[in-house]
């Protein structure tokens, strides 16, 4: 088993559910477990009736088991604030107020989101010694893939900024004071040493989600819930991250075959109609099916975390990471 697990899918299907009680189950195992949830909603606090912030903290009744929740809006902040000072350090005054504004606007377009949550995404993996499982409770399925297919993307274009960098400061360097001192420059540039920096950072976050991390998918038995699914396989299939398995959740209880009263007759339907689609999920998706959970009529917390956990056929025997 992987050190880092991840549970994703479409907004709404229990994945934060899902991920806390495969995270008990980890801790119950003797693991020590770490449950990170990059989900703006952030229900893990309600799920163990405790607050998490930004850094991990122990869970109340249970050894061997951490939370902690990435705000994502703090963690655009704290990006946009960083290209700040590092840009400010590199240019004149005059141009500094220019530079803010087009990283204010730069961080309101497509994708500063997922960049900025990537960041501390990486942060966590790479500080995990201390943890011999991490499970990661992801935003829905659409920003959790444009967030795995960082690492890849940005490697590539990282790459062409250091050589447009360095192509900039080569020829200006030569005309200004000689070739010598123009590589001299380009040895000594602290752009073009953060920029590998960063790269060194995605590569390792790609060789990390190839080699020590499993995916597994939440869905609901709806038909938006099985396309979304199959959507998403297709996506990570692309990028090169296989799904290691399903998890259905929120079947519908059956009634007892003595009830026949309008709420039977109803549930009866509904749990033909589930049937129907477990049946065709089972046959559909070469994935495997690693627990079908029926919905509680309470919230999942406490005791019924556990019972969760059980029903989970996710193995937790830990491996040596590989990174």
């Amino acid at each position: 088993m992987s050190k880092f697990v991840f549970f994703g899918g479409k907004g709404g299907v229990g994945k934060t559910t899902v991920s806390s009680a495969y995270g008990l189950k980890c801790a119950n195992a003797g693991l020590d477990t770490l449950v990170v949830s990059t989900d703006p909603a952030h229900s893990t606090s309600d799920v163990f009736d405790q607050q998490f912030g930004d850094e991990p903290a122990p869970v109340e009744g249970h050894d061997h088991l951490w939370a902690m929740e990435i705000d994502p809006d703090e963690e655009v902040q704290a990006h946009m604030q960083e290209i700040k000072r590092r840009m400010g350090d590199q240019v004149s005054p005059a141009i500094v107020s220019e530079i803010d504004r087009q990283i204010e606007l730069a961080h309101q377009t497509p994708g500063a989101y997922e960049a900025a949550l990537f960041d501390r995404f990486i942060e966590v993996m790479r500080s995990a010694d201390d943890y011999d499982r991490v499970v990661f409770d992801t935003s829905p399925t659409g920003g959790t893939l444009r967030l795995l297919s960082l690492p890849d993307f940005l490697d590539q274009w990282i790459e062409r900024l250091i050589d447009k960098r360095t192509q900039s400061i080569d020829l200006f360097e030569k005309a200004a004071i000689g070739e010598q001192e123009a590589r001299k420059k380009v040895a000594d540039d602290p752009i073009i040493a953060h920029l590998r920096e960063r790269k060194e950072k995605f590569e390792f976050a790609a060789h990390t989600l190839e080699s020590d991390a499993e995916f597994y998918l939440v869905l609901n038995p709806d038909e938006l819930s099985i396309r979304e699914t199959e959507r998403a396989i297709a996506q990570l299939t692309d990028y090169g991250l296989a799904v290691d398995g399903l998890v259905l959740n929120r079947m519908t209880p059956a009634p007892d075959d003595d009830e026949d009263g309008r709420g039977a007759r109803y549930l009866r339907d509904r749990v033909r109609t589930e049937r129907e689609r477990l049946d065709r999920i089972r046959e559909t998706f070469d994935e495997p099916l690693v627990a079908v959970i029926e919905t509680r009529v309470e919230e999942v917390r406490g005791a019924l975390l556990a019972d969760v956990a059980a029903e989970l056929d996710i193995d937790v025997a830990a491996e040596p990471a590989t990174q």
